[in-house]
């Protein structure tokens, strides 16, 4: 399939508009097995909490990420929205393609809906995709639903010729639109997440043309010719600054940048390659938008949570191979060393894996990381992404575990 999608959208976008109707008031409350999203019939938030009350100013999981005590702490997964819920897996037989489910605005809501409905997560994720601002950089690519993104490489001064300042309002207005949606959907406790991918990330595909165990293109590229890969940073830094500001404009509470595969560098290639331009896209965030928390995320990023701090960006996702009472110091430590004030906040880190356990097991692991992380500052969630053949009930029971959670009980 190649990438000329506006037929396709403009006739998709009609049959969406039928299909689902987020706007309509939900009438009963269904888990995400018993719902079948095709079949036009309503379905229900999640009820708000006796102890949560409405009158704070912001959502929980804003206010744990602005470092301030909450009254039980937040719960999201990362991936939430996707392939281990039957009904996003019945919602792909007529919305084939990835792009189709993340760049037709009513579906791409209805995927991000579907477990903040069934689960009652504290932050509900925009379901898209990292590389969805590309093509309004110049860049085009395709996803194949077997080998995942395909992008023609680029490794020349040539062949980086074409890419441009992204306009996102013209690049990606289906993404406004269903983040703007998404506010109007979900209940005042609930966050509405955005997300980018950082500059490093999204070079990898670039430059490698698609995705890579090894990354060695770009890693020839850092070290042959390195002129040539800031230039691609630089570019990529100052789009993906522009579509994190336009995804805020558009309702989005909270930005998580993912910079997934920075894991693969030294510590010395991170803060040449990676760090430097992850700090272009939170500086330009916090430069026009100071109160919006900014989370970054890098899997295997044991040996770099300190640099990770360092940026400035307000919360460390950690994935599962750090000890989590360790990687709050670590976090404090490397603000420190970078002459920044306060701890700093902390996300995750549930191993994924847990989740394929019994429920004593779910409970004993997220109860572990719960107290290490203690009452201020922590969002719970997991180290990595949901795993497809998760059971829908074991992730609903982790985030029942996690809501029903209160530190007061270690005192």
């Amino acid at each position: 399939m190649k990438l000329s999608y506006a037929a396709l959208l403009l006739s998709a976008c009609a049959a969406g508009a039928s299909a689902f109707s987020p706007a309509t008031p939900p009438s009963s409350a269904t888990t995400a097995v018993d719902r079948l999203v095709l079949n036009a019939e309503a379905t229900a938030a999640p009820a708000k909490s006796s102890d949560e009350s409405t009158t704070h100013k912001d959502p929980l999981l804003i206010r744990a990420a602005l470092g301030q005590k909450t009254e039980r702490p937040p719960v999201w997964m990362m991936r939430q929205a996707g392939r281990h819920m039957k009904v996003y897996r019945d919602l792909c037989k007529d919305y084939k393609t990835f792009r189709e489910r993340s760049e037709i605005p009513d579906v791409a809501v209805e995927i991000s809906l579907q477990p903040w409905r069934a689960y009652q997560t504290d932050g509900c994720i925009l379901f898209s995709d990292i590389l969805t601002p590309l093509p309004g950089m110049g860049v085009e690519f395709d996803i194949d639903e077997k080998v995942g993104p395909v992008v023609e490489p680029m490794r020349t001064w040539d062949s980086i010729k074409k890419m441009h300042l992204i306009d996102p309002s013209e690049a990606a207005p289906f993404v406004s639109q269903a983040l703007r949606t998404l506010r109007d959907e979900v209940t005042p406790e609930t966050a509405v997440l955005g997300f980018v991918g950082c500059p490093y990330t999204l070079a990898t595909y670039l430059v490698e043309g698609k995705t890579s165990k090894e990354y060695l293109e770009i890693k020839k590229m850092a070290f042959s010719e390195p002129k040539l890969l800031h230039a691609i940073l630089k570019n990529l830094a100052e789009s993906i600054a522009e579509y994190a500001l336009f995804q805020i404009e558009s309702g989005a509470q909270l930005i998580q940048i993912f910079d997934s595969w920075a894991g693969h560098l030294s510590p010395r290639d991170y803060d040449t390659f990676a760090a430097p331009y992850q700090k272009m896209v939170l500086d330009a965030i916090k430069a026009k938008h100071p109160d919006v928390p900014t989370v970054v995320y890098i899997k295997h990023s044991g040996a770099l949570v300190e640099r990770m701090a360092g940026t400035g960006v307000d919360v460390v996702s950690l994935d599962w191979t750090v000890d989590m009472a360790e990687g709050r110091d670590r976090i404090a430590a490397g603000r420190a060393k970078a002459g920044l004030e306060g701890r700093g906040g902390v996300q995750g880190n549930l191993d994924p894996g847990v989740l394929f356990g019994s429920h004593e097991t779910i409970k004993e692991r997220a109860e572990e990381i719960l107290k290490k992380a203690g009452p201020v500052g922590h969002v719970m969630n997991l180290g990595h992404g949901i795993e497809a053949a998760t059971p829908e009930e074991n992730a609903a029971f982790f985030i029942e575990t996690v809501r029903n959670y209160r530190h007061d009980a270690d005192e």
